[in-house]
């Protein structure tokens, strides 16, 4: 037995350590080293110590810390508590399964701290008053399984990670860490972010991995039939495009090159099994400001991600803790740099000294989504860690196949892509070629952060572009070539609303001084009220959406994103102004006049195959300021 291996298992409360394997690996990993405590990201301890050395630093990042951002969160105190590595050891995987403690930890007085009725409740409460208002696309929102233990923290994670070694399969990081106050023990199958050094190049690559669509294993044991009936699933295909799109907005602050995606991936594990992408792109950021742009997955918050955090602070009950921070070690690789791998903290058990146990789990609501099926995904995710922790006794699954071996399941994954615009599916280089090349724009950010993608894809064209935060947007931006009034959530017409005020403001004065705009979204029914246009809020909210479109003779594929639309007043034209709407409802999807152009859809969007093309013709006319001539109409789409 290695020395260090001997004092964790022997560990009293005051002793830190983390244990840790990796995905496949047939080695586990031990750590021990003082305790510090941080305030913010930034102050994470990286860096040569007195003798130049410089430490591995294992960092457990809470949800509060959110508000780095500016986000709102819940603050229960949680510390940003960094294990600054003093030892480490490796055994092997059957070393460490044999010396763990093999009792079991007894659980009294467990249940939901939400009952199933409450949390069906908010479930509906979410549909209709955030989603169905247009605040945003998809909300996470979790309750926990709370229990309390008499077996001291450090012995209970030590046995709880070592029934997870033994029964759980296919996760990213299996993990037991003890801190005084703070321990924890799970099987996180999803790495949030990692950042790693090429040695030769020196190139730092960015990786973020979405997960989401959770199947779980029926009883009589999962089959190809039954795991391609889920990959036909409209919610759970949606849910994963949702995710993915909000991740690609983090890989556009952090990466220069913007992301490629590449995937859907089958992440199978014991009882459940999840569909994935992967995201990769490069970054020469400071690690721990890569972590800070990506608090946190969208996976286990929401889109927008500002608004996410605002509705799980309307309707969770109490702070989350760590659940869905993650769990970073900083790793140096020479010169004073570091690699990161942060697995987000889900399929986690919490201890503290007082022997309460919590065992978080979220479902994502989307428009489609049924309160009772949310309330058995979270029953089945809790249960599938009390079952992996040894807790609660296994429900005697049949045998299960290799689902992405399974003949089909390939095909399912591929024919998902043929949808998505192929300029996020390969390496993007920057084309400055055209009347686009050159030029400057702004785009102003009303809190939805698709800005970040759309300002990669106009510099693709070769435009000089800044992204600016809607309550620091001057007049003086009338010198600016473009002005991209951005997307945003929310009600167009509610002019209470401080962030909507202002960019009715700011489009007015666009118009007034008849210079470019590029209006989206929430920014294209500000400019619809503006033109006269009648605002109407759609009877199911257009959240993730495809729609085949003829937008001005060009048929697009573009993604939505909105509960509110501009219509068509009858037959009546708005003067000077060509208008691209549906022949039925009326509803507008697209304008242009003598300066400006605006679209309901998302052109940046993963969703918008066609949206690249789509966006250069809309910024290109709005630039030529010249009106097209035509009276408004009515198109077919």
């Amino acid at each position: 037995m290695t020395t260090l291996l001997h004092r964790v298992l022997h560990a009293g409360p005051d002793f830190p350590f983390a244990v840790l394997r990796r995905h496949g690996s047939d080695t586990v990993d031990l750590y021990t080293g003082e305790v510090v405590d941080v305030e913010s990201l930034a102050d994470i301890p990286l860096g040569a110590t007195g003798d130049d050395h410089q430490p591995e630093v294992l960092t457990l990042v809470p949800y509060r810390q959110v508000r780095e951002r500016g986000f709102a969160a819940m603050d229960d105190g949680a510390p940003l508590r960094c294990l600054v590595v003093s030892e480490r050891e490796t055994v092997t995987l059957d070393d460490m399964l044999e010396r763990l403690p093999a009792d079991a930890v007894p659980l009294v007085d467990g249940g939901f701290d939400v009952s199933d009725e409450d949390y069906a409740s908010i479930v509906r409460r979410v549909i209709e008053d955030e989603i169905g208002r247009g605040e945003g696309a998809n909300f996470v929102i979790r309750r926990e399984f709370t229990a309390t233990t008499e077996v001291p923290a450090e012995r209970a994670v030590l046995a709880w990670l070592r029934a997870l070694l033994s029964g759980e399969t296919g996760a990213y990081w299996t993990f037991a860490v003890h801190t005084p106050g703070v321990s924890m023990a799970g099987a996180t199958p999803e790495r949030h972010v990692a950042v790693a050094r090429d040695a030769s190049t020196g190139e730092r690559t960015v990786t973020m991995n979405p997960i989401s669509g959770t199947f779980r294993h029926p009883r009589s044991g999962a089959t190809g039939d039954d795991f391609r009936a889920f990959l036909g699933d409209v919610k759970e295909t949606e849910e994963l495009f949702m995710v993915v799109d909000e991740e690609m907005k983090m890989m556009s602050r952090v990466c220069a090159s913007g992301g490629r995606i590449l995937g859907p991936y089958v992440k199978q594990m014991s009882r459940l099994t999840h569909t994935e992408y992967l995201l990769a792109g490069t970054s020469e950021l400071d690690v721990r400001e890569v972590l800070r742009l990506t608090m946190f997955a969208p996976t286990v918050t929401g889109s927008p991600m500002q608004n996410a955090c605002s509705v799980i602070a309307r309707h969770e009950r109490n702070a989350r803790g760590y659940y869905s921070g993650v769990l970073a070690l900083f790793t140096p690789v020479g010169d004073g740099d570091y690699e990161l791998d942060a697995p987000i903290l889900i399929r986690t058990a919490y201890v503290d000294d007082a022997g309460l146990v919590r065992v978080p789990a979220g479902a994502t609501l989307v428009r489609h989504s049924d309160p009772e099926s949310e309330v058995a995904e979270t029953a089945a995710k809790a249960a599938g860690v009390l079952t992996a922790l040894g807790v609660m006794a296994p429900a005697g699954l049949g045998p299960t196949v290799d689902l992405a071996a399974e003949p089909g399941v390939q095909d399912a994954l591929r024919a998902r892509n043929e949808r998505l615009a192929s300029f996020w599916l390969q390496p993007q280089h920057p084309a400055p070629v055209g009347s686009l090349s050159g030029r400057t724009a702004v785009i102003v950010d009303a809190e939805d952060e698709f800005t970040a993608m759309l300002a990669h894809q106009l510099r693709h064209f070769g435009m000089t572009v800044s992204v600016e935060h809607w309550s620091a947007v001057t007049d003086a931006l009338v010198d600016v070539d473009l002005l991209v009034a951005g997307p945003g959530p929310g009600d167009p017409l509610d002019l209470a609303d401080p962030r909507v005020r202002r960019m009715h403001e700011i489009v007015s004065a666009r118009l007034a001084a008849g210079a470019p705009l590029l209006a989206v979204c929430l920014s294209h029914q500000v400019l619809a009220i503006q033109l006269g246009l009648p605002i109407e809020r759609l009877d199911a909210p257009r959240q993730g959406l495809q729609l085949d479109l003829d937008l001005f003779g060009e048929q697009s594929l573009i993604g939505f994103y909105n509960t509110f639309t501009a219509r068509l007043a009858g037959e009546a034209p708005v003067g000077g102004v060509e208008i691209a709407a549906d022949a039925a409802s009326g509803d507008v999807f697209a304008m242009r006049g003598r300066g400006f152009a605006s679209v309901q859809g998302h052109l940046e969007s993963v969703l918008s195959r066609d949206g690249l093309r789509t966006l250069g013709s809309l910024a290109g006319h709005a630039l030529a300021g010249v009106a097209s001539g035509r009276s408004a109409a009515a198109v077919g789409s």
